[in-house]
């Protein structure tokens, strides 16, 4: 199974967060729904984990 990832640094915020999160897509998922609520002020919801999951990259491979 390919891991997930997704950077805060891609998305302007007021605080300049750099939090980037990886592992399974659930796992990410549920992780940056968590972390944009108690950070970021969002309010969870299916319409923001849907939002996440659209965001996700692939994590690239170690070389």
């Amino acid at each position: 199974m390919t891991r997930k990832t997704v950077d805060c640094r891609k998305y302007p915020s007021a605080m300049n967060c750099s939090l980037s999160i990886s592992g399974e897509e659930e796992e990410v998922v549920r992780a940056a729904a968590e972390h944009a609520v108690s950070v970021h002020e969002h309010t969870d919801s299916p319409e923001l984990r849907e939002q996440i999951r659209a965001s996700l990259d692939d994590e690239k491979a170690a070389v």
